[in-house]
């Protein structure tokens, strides 16, 4: 948000200087995933909390598939047929997050995975068993668990047994909405206050460097102004997929909304402030600084996540980490065909076993070849992928960039040298990957990549196809969303200065924060982080400020 890079705090002797307009032992500043769920955990611990919403709540998870990760013997996991323990969740996520968080905190996530699941459910949101017959970027209607990540991909099953551990929340179409709804319902029922088309633009210090509250801007409820804002804020998150530079001129619109009717209020925080604004992808200033490499893609996420978050803690002494880390989606399944096609380089060369994640194709796809990407099909294939998207089958949103790339960005050769020549490819390079691939789906060599057999098809025999998929491309246009954000204590989730010392007071969660999710993206990850980190930090500020134990019902959370 530019109207915040080089903002300094309000510095004030103490909070009795300044005349309040609202208080709250929590303020939650932004109310999506990890912000509702903090507002809940405190809530029921007892403490007034009072959240704030630039726009209307919900955030990113609203808007999302609604998949929450979880293992170690759900309820879910069992009725569908498929053992697991905290131990083999454990071992496959510590393969993707890496040295995001450490050893302890993840296996302290995977032990809690159950109890966070049976919690969601107390607080409204309904899970089911059904899985879906083979491996999809997000299951119809029909089908409610899957495995949303690499967990049954040869590599990742050798170091972990493998279990389906997306749990998309019940509900139809995209499940976001049907998970946040329940969430917010609850927080509001517990007594949680809820200003929304409320801006905090400044952080209020006192002379102790404490975090003691927040200067907000909020536009007059049901106010002319306030009414189109909500309504272009709407259009601007319908349109955005399909229409990005249109939806981002709505957002000047609503920033222009915003600087003229907008009426300034002090917002005092008791307790503690959480931050939980979400990420940057939408500031596209921060990206370049950090990731220049991923501007091309489709920013990812709602108007909200541009970074504000992040500076309001850098305000205050938070420093920055892993904001290098941005997860590109190059999601080739469905169709199933597609994904036993053959992905190339620029120089005609196989990288990355086809059948992986969307998420670890699209960090191979730019961190290792420059953002290329050309699937190799022949027409077996490309009739296969025409039935595999038929009505009913999937979503508009699969069907539709299958369809566009192979009837306007698909390039036919009826040799491979022709195909070649018009992808602009080495012939000889691509003829050798051609040949080893297709030994591999025949058996006679095991595939170099480590692709299961029944994901291996023969391209011995045109003619073939090439679709450039690569991360720039216009007609299937790569989303991408940040990882990385403030630094913070991953026993308290207080943010930490450059020295590494909580600043006190103040707390961040979700997509503002480092957490779990931020080294390489799975399906339901980042959602399951935003439930424990929320939870985690309304759980410390509770347990410092009343002396009251955990209410009857609830666990305490990572205390």
């Amino acid at each position: 948000m530019s109207s915040l890079n080089g903002l300094m705090p309000l510095r004030v002797d103490s909070a009795e200087q300044l005349h309040w307009h609202a208080q709250a032992e929590l303020v939650v500043v932004g109310f999506g995933g990890a912000g509702v769920c903090a507002a809940i955990e405190a809530a029921s611990r007892g403490l007034s909390v009072l959240a704030l919403d630039r726009f209307a709540g919900g955030g990113a998870t609203a808007l999302s598939g609604g998949v929450v990760y979880a293992g170690g013997g759900t309820p879910y996991q069992q009725r569908a047929g498929y053992p697991d323990n905290s131990e083999a969740m454990f071992n496959y996520l510590n393969q993707e997050v890496g040295e995001a968080v450490s050893a302890g905190t993840l296996r302290d996530f995977c032990e809690r995975s159950c109890e966070q699941l049976a919690w969601l459910e107390r607080h409204g949101v309904a899970f089911e068993a059904s899985v879906p017959p083979q491996k999809t970027s997000y299951p119809s209607d029909r089908y409610y668990l899957y495995y949303s990540g690499n967990e049954a991909v040869p590599a990742y099953a050798a170091q972990a047994s493998p279990a389906p551990r997306g749990h998309r929340a019940k509900g139809p179409g995209m499940s976001g909405a049907s998970l946040f709804a329940p969430l917010r319902a609850s927080a509001l029922k517990l007594g949680v206050r809820l200003r929304s088309q409320c801006e905090v633009r400044q952080l209020v210090l006192d002379n102790h460097d404490r975090v003691v509250g927040v200067v907000a801007w909020q536009l007059p409820a049901d106010s002319r102004a306030a009414r189109r804002h909500a309504r272009l804020a709407r259009w601007a998150s319908a349109i955005h997929m399909y229409a990005p530079a249109l939806a981002d001129m709505l957002r000047k619109r609503l920033r222009q909304i915003e600087q003229r009717h907008a009426v300034r209020t002090l917002i005092r925080a008791e307790k503690g402030l959480l931050l939980s604004c979400g990420g940057f992808i939408f500031n596209r200033a921060l990206v370049a600084r950090h990731a220049p490499q991923y501007l091309a893609g489709l920013p990812l996420g709602t108007t909200a996540c541009d970074g504000s978050g992040l500076l309001l803690g850098q305000s205050a002494g938070g420093t920055l980490a892993r904001m290098d880390k941005v997860s590109a989606w190059r999601f080739i399944n469905p169709p199933l065909a597609w994904a036993r096609g053959m992905i190339v380089n620029g120089f005609g060369q196989r990288y990355c076993n086809e059948e992986v994640y969307g998420a670890t194709l699209g960090h191979a796809m730019v961190e290792e070849q420059n953002g290329k990407a050309i699937l190799i099909l022949n027409r077996a294939l490309v009739r296969q992928a025409l039935k595999q998207v038929g009505p009913g089958k999937v979503w508009n949103f699969q069907r539709l960039p299958v369809l566009l790339n192979l009837l306007f960005n698909a390039k036919r050769g009826n040799s491979l040298e022709l195909l070649a020549e018009r992808c602009g490819l080495p012939v000889g390079n691509l003829r050798q990957s051609v040949a080893q691939y297709s030994r591999a789906a025949r058996g006679e060599i095991a595939d170099p990549l480590g692709k299961s057999a029944a994901m291996l098809c023969p391209l011995d025999s045109g003619p073939w196809y090439a679709l450039d998929l690569s991360y720039d491309s216009r007609l299937f246009p790569c989303p991408a969303l940040t990882l990385g954000g403030l630094r913070v204590d991953e026993g308290s989730g207080a943010v930490l200065d450059l020295h590494g010392t909580p600043i006190a007071g103040l707390y961040s969660a979700g997509r503002n924060a480092v957490g779990v999710a931020s080294n390489l993206y799975v399906s339901g990850l980042s959602l399951a982080d935003c439930i424990y980190s929320g939870r985690r930090a309304a759980a410390h500020i509770a347990a410092r400020t009343a002396p009251n134990p955990a209410p009857s019902g609830e666990q305490p959370c990572n205390v």
